[in-house]
């Protein structure tokens, strides 16, 4: 009977579990140590490979907030009590409820990385959430900033290179990604402009799949924009927004050029396209077509209207842009360059 009693406590209280022998036999290591090998183990993998922007994002999120709060305890003790104390610190410096949630979702990733040789969990965690007092997302209240057809035209009429000009209409008429639109080169084009294949993406320089597999698609271009490419492109080899060495242009650069007309980001013009094509009653899966967006009902795999070209291309003509196409061509800028210095 005593047997029984002793063996009774010691399952209730996981002495004698599997996890406890992991967790006891496992070598002390630090969050810091774990962390490390974690973000440089993940270029290498081969399941579900992470785009370098993301590696960065995450490595960004180590250094500022974890590993100063976190790196020096061992693994073992980043426990729901640790991650509440790291949430109340970031909730004091006021930062987003997103940024916490995304950092919090660091420290869960680095913990979970933490395996024996069958591949099991060395501190696998039940997450309290409420304990933690991790905030919720409020997806109405983040803040996303748009722009309206008068501050299309006040930016294209502003910039005084055609090449940011063709760049910002492109993203207004098209709702490209900014590193979709980075990577172009003239190849990316159908005939008279009128299709683009998006087949590329742009990091920091360095050419990437694109953001997901539904990125990599073909977007159809009214010819209003259309005539305006054909004229830019024939002139192009190479990329096709590039510096005067052939490179392609950095994004920060590119950013600022913007925000000296307009203080938006670019994915401004992402949510204008696609009001539009909402507020011009596109068809849902020519919708999620267009912009690269998953589908969200099995209709949308059903369907095989985006391989209707002339279909597609007819409601890129009925749609059209929404916006006035400002035209700055060499003597254009020439003249607006020549104004501002007198």
């Amino acid at each position: 009977m005593a047997r029984q009693r002793l063996r009774g406590h010691l399952e209730r209280e996981c002495i004698n579990s599997q996890q406890s022998f992991r967790q006891n036999t496992a070598p002390a290591v630090t969050f810091r140590q774990q962390a490390d090998w974690w973000i440089n183990s993940l270029p290498a993998r081969k399941r579900c490979p992470v785009k370098p922007a993301t590696i960065s994002g995450w490595r960004d999120a180590l250094n500022a907030w974890l590993l100063p709060h976190l790196g020096g305890k061992l693994l073992a003790d980043v426990s729901n009590k640790a991650v509440r104390e790291l949430v109340e610190k970031m909730s004091a410096a006021e930062l987003s409820a997103k940024t916490i949630v995304n950092y919090v979702q660091v420290v869960k990733l680095v913990l979970a990385s933490a395996v024996d040789e069958e591949g099991e969990q060395i501190y696998p965690r039940k997450w309290n959430h409420d304990f933690i007092q991790l905030p919720v997302v409020r997806k109405d209240k983040q803040r996303r900033p748009a722009v309206t057809e008068a501050d299309l035209k006040g930016i294209l009429s502003n910039v005084k290179k055609r090449k940011y000009a063709v760049l910002f209409a492109l993203l207004a008429g098209t709702g490209l990604r900014i590193g979709e639109a980075l990577a172009l080169c003239s190849p990316d084009f159908g005939p008279d402009c009128r299709m683009l294949y998006v087949r590329r993406s742009l990091w920091r320089g360095r050419e990437q799949e694109p953001k997901t597999s539904n990125a990599v698609r073909v977007v159809d271009i009214p010819e209003v924009l259309a005539s305006e490419l054909r004229d830019y492109v024939s002139s192009v080899h190479g990329y096709l927004l590039a510096t005067a060495q052939g490179r392609p242009l950095q994004q920060r650069n590119v950013l600022r050029i913007l925000q000296s007309a307009k203080r938006v980001g670019f994915h401004a013009f992402r949510r204008f396209r696609l009001t539009w094509l909402r507020k011009s009653g596109a068809p849902k899966d020519l919708e999620r077509f267009w912009m690269g967006h998953a589908p969200e009902e099995v209709g949308d795999l059903y369907s095989k209207l985006k391989e209707d070209v002339a279909f597609r291309q007819e409601w890129a003509g009925r749609i059209g842009l929404g916006f006035e196409l400002v035209h700055i061509g060499p003597q254009d800028a020439a003249a607006v360059e020549a104004k501002n210095v007198a």
